[in-house]
C-alpha cells in the first residue's frame, strides 16, 4: 500500500484545478507561513538535501523551496494525479525543482533515496494519519539511516498527546478516519517517540500549528 489514499480518492474535480494540471490545497493559505517559520527555526541557512514524503498537490513544497532555497528539495507522492500537479506547479514557477518521485513509504525506502542522502530534512505533511501505522514506522526507520548528523525528521498533522486528543475536532476527525479505514487514525506523540528513540533519533519536540495541528520533530544526533 502507498503512504496515502489511493488515487481514486483524488479524482479530478475533487479539488479546484487549473487547465495546466495544477491543483490547489484547501489548507495552503492557512498553514504554509507557520510551517515555513518552523522549518527556518530548525534548519537555518545551512545547505543540504530535503525530501518531502507525500507532497500532495505541490503548493507547499513550492513555497518551501522559495523560502529555503539553500536546500535541494525533492518532492515525492504516490498519487499520479498529484505528481502531475506537483510538476505543473514547478513549470508554472519556472524553477528547477526535480520531478516528483513515486515513493512507497509503506516499507523502508532507504535504497530509493540513497542518491539524496545524507539528508538535512525529511518532512511529511498530513500523511501518517491516512496510512497504516507501518508507514510512520518505515519513515522513522529510513530517517535514522539517511539523515545527516544533526538532520531533522518532521511530521505535520493532528496528534494525540499521552493518548488524549488535543481538541474535540481532532477526536471527531480521528473517528471518521477509523470509520473509513480501521488502519488509519491520528497517531500518538509518545508512541512515535518510542519508535524514533529505538531507531536512534532524538526525543520528540512539538511546534504548535494552526487548526490544532502540530509539527512533531525528531533529530539525528550530531
Amino acid at each position: 500500500m502507498s503512504g496515502k489514499r489511493h488515487s481514486e480518492n483524488f479524482r479530478p474535480g475533487r479539488v479546484p484545478g487549473h487547465s495546466d494540471g495544477r491543483l490547489y490545497s484547501p489548507t495552503f493559505e492557512r498553514n504554509h507561513q507557520p510551517v515555513i517559520a518552523a522549518l527556518l527555526a530548525r534548519l537555518g541557512t545551512e545547505p543540504g538535501a530535503a525530501l518531502e514524503i507525500g507532497s500532495g498537490v505541490g503548493q507547499h513544497i513550492q513555497a518551501f523551496a522559495r523560502a529555503l532555497p539553500h536546500l535541494r528539495w525533492q518532492p515525492s507522492e504516490p498519487d499520479p494525479i498529484h505528481r502531475n500537479s506537483i510538476d505543473a506547479w514547478s513549470a508554472f514557477f519556472g524553477n528547477n525543482l526535480p520531478a516528483a518521485i513515486a515513493l512507497d513509504a509503506s516499507r523502508e525506502f532507504g535504497t530509493e533515496i540513497a542518491q539524496l542522502a545524507p539528508l538535512r530534512l525529511i518532512f511529511s505533511m498530513n500523511v501518517i494519519h491516512i496510512a497504516p501505522y507501518g508507514v510512520a514506522s518505515s519513515i522513522i526507520t529510513t530517517a535514522a539511516h539517511r539523515l545527516a548528523p544533526g538532520g531533522w525528521l518532521g511530521f505535520y498533522g493532528p496528534f494525540t498527546e499521552g493518548g488524549l486528543h488535543t481538541g474535540e475536532g481532532n477526536a471527531n476527525f480521528d473517528a471518521g478516519l477509523r470509520a473509513d479505514n480501521p488502519a488509519w487514525g491520528v497517531r500518538d506523540v509518545d508512541e512515535l517517540a518510542a519508535l524514533a528513540i529505538a531507531a536512534g533519533l532524538s526525543q520528540a519536540e512539538l511546534d504548535v500549528m494552526p487548526a490544532n495541528n502540530r509539527i512533531l520533530w525528531f533529530q539525528q544526533p550530531a
